[in-house]
């Protein structure tokens, strides 16, 4: 599913376990991170509590990056590299 709110608060997807866990995840056609990036994220985690797992900002750079609680940049090809 995605997450959104009338102020335009989107997350692009959140996926939910059986026991109500949750991962946000937002993708960045962009090489560098900006924190302003991580805003509908953090809205995410502060709403959810305890039930924020992790957010997860895919990205075309190369590294992985924490960005603070709960939250990661990771390169999109982490979903397909083999390591």
């Amino acid at each position: 599913m995605h997450y959104r709110e009338r102020n335009t608060v989107e997350v692009d997807l959140v996926v939910e376990d059986n026991r109500g866990r949750m991962v946000g995840i937002e993708v960045k056609a962009a090489i560098d991170v900006a924190p302003r990036d991580l805003r509908h994220l953090i809205t995410l985690r502060d709403r959810v509590g305890d039930r924020f797992s992790a957010g997860v900002l895919l990205h075309c750079g190369h590294d992985v990056l924490p960005l603070g609680d709960r939250l990661w940049a990771m390169p999109i090809s982490t979903l397909w590299d083999p390591r």
